[in-house]
């Protein structure tokens, strides 16, 4: 008996979502096993990688493939982080499937056979709402984020987005760094310029607690229903947003999964979670189920650890999970998510959120993107989210 599937789990520092690993990993047991987990048969092993930089990755990965002795390694982490442990993982014949939330459009110097994806996409829904944004209320919004989230290809995915539809300019306001205060949201200046020419929408991008400071300043600024405010993804969470929602908010943002869709799979996906963990599905259980729906399917080979033949499928398997079909290789292509442009009204009762529209989507690999892949270099090597 060769002995549990070992699965090494690599978890940098999130103040946003501080136990989206127990959600990573409660998601894959729930995609992996159609009934209840079998005990003792498969072993996660987290393990801490700070702040998720390259250099505390490849120590974290070097301690589970030679220390632990994991089989698979998985986690969260940064594409910045990928050439620096794709040597160890080829090496030592072992596979690698991780988890991202979408900050950076994926672009591979070199592809491994060996690692594999599942990803939020949030590139994707990025470029939908800047499309839809800019046909809906025309040339010239504003964009407003921290210098944490413009070190991403989040705003240049939306400009992008608003570019193609047609539009000549769109405006950025970068929120000044306070080393002291590194949470500081000092708005006076943008306010100041949004009230001397008022764009036809603001388009926020911020990620945790910074976003509901935002959402407060806002609705107090006298802006709020003057200037429809458009919102990156991750802001219109139900788990984030229900904080603010007594503000009775109006905005808009993009989504490419809801935890009351109800397709069959996603709500098979959402009752057997909640009913498991006792908590509300998210986006991490989501990414989790989807790659433990793809681990479901060759988990006899894994048990066998026939890693040649599990490479070989994992590039062409597709699963059809919550979100549809999804793969994790990206030579196959990744299936473009169906990305709904949504309404959102908050109040103390509830948050509702309306279809509206559906947005449009790019391939990865599109000459579209190239600009932003040769002009976007970003010093940030942390996982979105993980501040």
């Amino acid at each position: 008996m060769i002995g549990p599937i070992k699965i090494g789990v690599l978890t940098p520092y999130s103040g946003v979502y501080p136990y989206y690993g127990h959600h990573l990993m409660a998601g894959m047991l729930s995609g992996i096993y159609p009934g209840a987990a079998k005990k003792n048969e498969i072993q996660f092993i987290p393990v801490y990688t700070k702040m998720g930089d390259p250099a505390s990755v490849l120590e974290a990965v070097n301690r589970l493939v030679f220390f632990e002795q994991a089989d698979i390694i998985s986690g969260l982490i940064s594409y910045q982080s990928i050439p620096d442990i794709i040597p160890v993982i080829e090496r030592h014949n072992k596979i690698g499937f991780f988890f991202d939330m979408g900050e950076y459009i994926p672009w591979f110097n070199y592809l491994s056979p060996r690692i594999f994806y599942c990803s939020q996409q949030i590139w994707q829904s990025q470029y939908a709402l800047g499309n839809w944004a800019a046909k809906e209320f025309g040339d010239g919004g504003m964009m407003i984020m921290t210098i944490y989230e413009a070190g991403y290809h989040i705003s240049n995915t939306f400009h992008k987005g608003a570019m193609d539809a047609g539009v000549n300019r769109l405006n950025m306001h970068v929120i000044p760094h306070d080393k002291n205060e590194p949470k500081k949201m000092d708005l006076a200046d943008f306010f100041s310029k949004i009230k001397k020419n008022p764009p036809p929408y603001v388009h926020a991008i911020f990620a945790g607690s910074v976003g509901n400071d935002f959402l407060l300043q806002w609705k107090q600024s006298g802006f709020h229903k003057q200037i429809p405010l458009v919102v990156v993804e991750n802001m219109a969470y139900d788990d984030l947003l229900e904080d603010a929602a007594a503000l009775d908010l109006e905005l808009y943002s993009a989504s490419t999964w809801s935890r009351n869709d109800e397709n069959p799979h996603n709500a098979e996906f959402v009752k057997k979670f909640e009913k498991a963990g006792g908590q509300m599905a998210n986006v991490f259980a989501l990414l989790g189920y989807e790659a433990g729906l793809a681990l479901r399917e060759i988990k006899p080979l894994i048990q066998k650890r026939d890693w040649s033949k599990i490479s070989d499928l994992l590039q062409k398997e597709s699963i059809t999970g919550p979100r549809g079909e999804r793969n994790f290789y990206p030579a196959s292509g990744f299936a473009l998510p169906v990305t709904d442009i949504i309404s959102v009204k908050t109040s103390s009762k509830g948050i509702y959120k309306t279809v509206i529209s559906q947005g449009k989507g790019l391939k990865f690999d599109s000459e579209a993107f190239k600009e932003i892949h040769e002009g976007s270099v970003s010093g940030w090597q942390n996982p979105y989210l993980c501040i």
